[in-house]
């Protein structure tokens, strides 16, 4: 039985890396020498391993290619978008339709890793 489900990340930069994802989750940040945890209210959330070669994704085709990423759904995009850039992240591809019902842009994190801010 799984107790616990946890989405890790690797990167060369742990502290760049754990403070962006604290930031835009509203946590806080335990960092050891080759790992950090992000905890919000209290709860476990995310972890990061230092890999010291780590390489970031060409995104969307490149090489090398995209093996994952979080989809994180919003109310106020441009709220979230303000943050997220703010934190340091990067937009790669702007939503096609900012007034459209529903939608999504792809992001990269200070290590590379592509995110999405998603509506609807």
């Amino acid at each position: 039985m799984i107790k616990r489900q946890i989405v890790v990340f690797d990167a060369a930069d742990l502290a760049a890396e754990s403070a962006f994802w604290a930031g835009l989750l509203g946590g806080t940040v335990d960092a050891e020498d080759d790992w950090h945890s992000v905890s919000v209210d209290g709860e476990w959330r995310l972890g990061f391993q230092l890999a010291p070669n780590h390489v970031p994704p060409d995104w969307p085709d490149g090489m090398p290619q995209q093996q994952m990423h979080l989809d994180l759904w919003v109310d106020d995009l441009n709220t979230a978008h303000e943050e997220a850039i703010a934190l340091g992240a990067r937009l790669l591809k702007p939503a096609d339709d900012l007034k459209a019902a529903e939608g999504f842009q792809v992001y990269a994190d200070p290590a590379g890793h592509p995110f999405c801010l998603c509506w609807g």
